[in-house]
């Protein structure tokens, strides 16, 4: 179940110095190092336990794991052995080697690398076995503890680990990662780019090598000169090829680092090269410009030592940047601040963050191949008024990333399949419905649909108003998500569903008529022999009465109405305040039953005498006028529709009679708070 937000508003983007403590007690790191000490113990984490659990949650170990503290593995432990570095980065026996890529471009960034992995904390006489690390998470900077019971077999490391066997931040950094995500076995299989934004906060831009612009070296180049988190990979056609190895040392659908690259004068030239870095520790290229090649016989040692060329198995390589794009095909960055980005000059970029969900029935209405519900997704109105320095476009960066899917996958969730699309505003406020997207094909929109944690691209779009919507692929499939607007100029941004308005027209009052339809004195008769002479009914005599009369009604197929259907009624229209209904106030609210019965049948497509729930958003303005923010129709969907996504009419007349009350209440508090003020202003 996604959340419900109740404040669509734009926020800033998250300043890193406000971690916010997350253990389950409420305490903060130093807090809870403070009362170990004090008390004379190591720190044991209740909220992730040295058992089962927090290694794998759809299998059990398949070796007896032993969890230890370093102390009990080695003699001398140290928290970081001579700086941290790549080379302190070496894979176990988990399929993580994406976050180990990652960590491994973190090294190349002392400031970034000191925000994640303080450097305050070590196994000297204050240690009391507690750690922490700190992740941005959707807007957020989280402060993680953790103790340092890492799982062990047969004495040694299983996952992570140092090639200096004392030195120990790596795999604490991996242990307090895996419980940011719910267990070592969420980290299995992921993108670079999402441990790389977990780590600095930036905004993340994926490559195609084969499809790479003209001034991709540059483009690398300015990248790591920014300190930017660089990644690569190779793509497989099948399952089957996962980790397959190539004739030149290379490993299929593994993820490597981007550690540096170079110019180097070869024989009178000079030949582009970069180096990557194997999260393995091992297994390297052995093409043109391996550790080893002829190539290098050719070069100065000066020049060698400049690109700290070592002839040494760590899984570190140099080659020729023109072999690169022959035999690598994704390439990710992620720049560390929006002022990383930009063409030959550092800009500095404005930053809106929206978040919101999709919910069944109610906002999860799918892409544009599912006409029907997509104009149901939230919309974020995107305002460009001021174009680039030198050009006659505005330049934005749209990302769009699904929240917390990783952590959900022992529930079975799987990464969804997302995207957005981006229209010209037709320049009216309010919800965009249905017809609009009939007849209007899309400005922009993400390059794909994937099933990525985020998505995200780089537009130019003439100055004006736009549309954003934000979707998954298939309809009716849950998630939070965050969306976050880089802008090179200020732009203002908005939610097209924040506000809340209600047109309601002035209640009707009972007048005598000059002469009785013939409607109504079937009506009278009814209510005469139902009621007796005073002519009122209670709840249940109105449900009787209301029933009669709609079985008789050929183009109705409802349901019986419910007595607390007819309970509601009598508390929205009864005047006296007796509990019951006079034939007068029956006849008013017979009037507006008749409308919102032909608003439920125009909306009822199918005839089938329902609703989609899909549609209440625009069956709620026709009858009253309502307009109402995704997190009141969210609650109503949630309330009022089926498993699939119907809203019988019992229900739809009971949403709109507790709106109406609810808002009757409202007006009248406004008006008394207005009256208040202007007595206040008087005196």
């Amino acid at each position: 179940m996604p959340s419900l937000y109740q404040d669509s508003k734009p926020r800033p983007a998250a300043h890193p110095g406000a971690a916010r403590a997350t253990h389950s007690s409420g305490k903060g790191y130093e807090q809870l190092r403070q009362e170990c000490l004090r008390r004379g113990v190591l720190f044991e984490d209740s909220d992730f336990p040295a058992c089962n659990s927090s290694l794998f949650f759809s299998e059990n170990p398949p070796i007896p794991f032993v969890w230890k503290r370093p102390g009990d593995i080695v003699k001398d432990p140290k928290f970081i052995l001579g700086g941290a570095t790549r080379t302190d980065i070496c894979q176990g026996d988990l399929g993580d080697c994406w976050l180990l890529a990652a960590i491994a471009s973190l090294t190349l960034n002392e400031k970034t690398l000191a925000r994640v992995v303080p450097l305050d904390q070590n196994f000297g006489p204050d240690y009391a076995g507690i750690f922490h690390f700190q992740f941005w998470q959707h807007n957020e900077w989280l402060d993680v503890v953790i103790d340092d019971r890492l799982p062990t077999f047969k004495g040694r490391l299983v996952f992570l680990h140092s090639a200096e066997l004392n030195e120990f931040w790596s795999a604490l950094l991996e242990k307090a990662y895996a419980k940011l995500n719910g267990s070592y076995e969420s980290l299995k299989g992921g993108s670079t780019i999402e441990a790389m934004e977990d780590f600095t906060g930036g905004i993340g831009e994926m490559y195609d090598v084969k499809a790479a612009p003209d001034n991709f070296y540059e483009i690398l180049e300015k990248a790591l000169k920014r300190c930017s988190m660089v990644g690569c990979s190779i793509d497989t056609s099948s399952a089957a090829e996962s980790e397959a190895r190539t004739p030149f040392g290379l490993v299929k659908g593994h993820a490597y680092s981007v550690t540096g690259i170079e110019e180097v004068s070869y024989r009178g030239r000079q030949v582009q090269l970069i180096r990557i870095r194997n999260p393995w520790g091992q297994v390297e290229w052995n093409g043109p410009w391996s550790d080893n090649s002829a190539e290098w016989r050719s070069v100065s040692p000066a020049e060698q030592r400049r690109l700290s060329q070592a002839a040494r198995d760590d899984g570190e390589f140099w080659m020729k940047f023109e072999d690169f794009k022959v035999h690598f095909d994704k390439v990710e960055i992620c720049n560390l601040t929006p002022d990383a980005l930009g063409d030959s000059t550092a800009h500095r970029w404005e930053v809106t963050i929206h978040q919101g969900s999709w919910v069944r029935g109610a906002t999860a209405g799918g892409c544009r191949n599912f006409l029907e519900t997509f104009w149901t997704n939230p919309q974020i109105k995107l305002h460009l008024t001021e174009k680039d320095d030198g050009q006659d476009d505005c330049t934005f960066i749209a990302a769009l990333m699904q929240k917390d899917r990783r952590k959900l996958k022992k529930l079975g969730a799987e990464m969804l399949t997302i995207g957005y699309s981006i229209y010209e505003s037709p320049g009216r406020d309010g919800h965009l419905g249905k017809d609009f997207f009939r007849y209007h094909p899309s400005k922009a929109r993400s390059k794909t649909y994937i099933n990525l944690r985020e998505v995200s691209h780089r537009f130019k779009l003439p100055p004006g108003d736009y549309i954003l919507i934000p979707t998954t692929f298939e309809p009716h499939q849950e998630a939070d998500f965050c969306l976050r607007i880089f802008s090179e100029k200020k732009a203002i941004t908005e939610d097209l569903d924040e506000n809340v308005t209600i047109d309601l027209p002035e209640p009707l009052h009972p007048t005598p008529s000059p002469q009785e339809t013939e409607e109504e004195k079937q009506f009278r008769a009814l209510f005469e022999q139902i009621s007796g002479k005073d002519m009122e009914i209670s709840a249940e005599e109105l449900e009787y009465v209301l029933n009669a009369v709609l079985k008789k009604t050929k183009n109705i197929k409802f349901k019986n109405l419910s007595l607390i259907s007819c309970r509601n009624i009598i508390s929205l229209m009864d005047t006296s305040g007796n509990g019951k209904l006079e034939f007068s106030e029956f006849k008013v609210f017979w009037e507006k039953m008749k409308k919102w019965i032909n608003i439920f049948l125009q909306f009822d497509f199918d005839k089938s005498g329902s609703m989609s729930s899909y549609e209440l958003r625009g069956a709620l303005k026709a009858a009253e006028g309502y307009q109402l923010n995704n997190y009141l129709l969210q609650l109503i969907v949630l309330r009022y529709s089926d498993e699939q996504f119907q809203i019988e009419f019992d229900d739809f007349l009971n949403c709109l009679i507790r709106l109406e009350n609810a808002s009757r209440v409202f007006q009248a508090l406004s008006a008394k708070n207005k009256e208040f003020i202007n007595l206040n202003i008087g005196e």
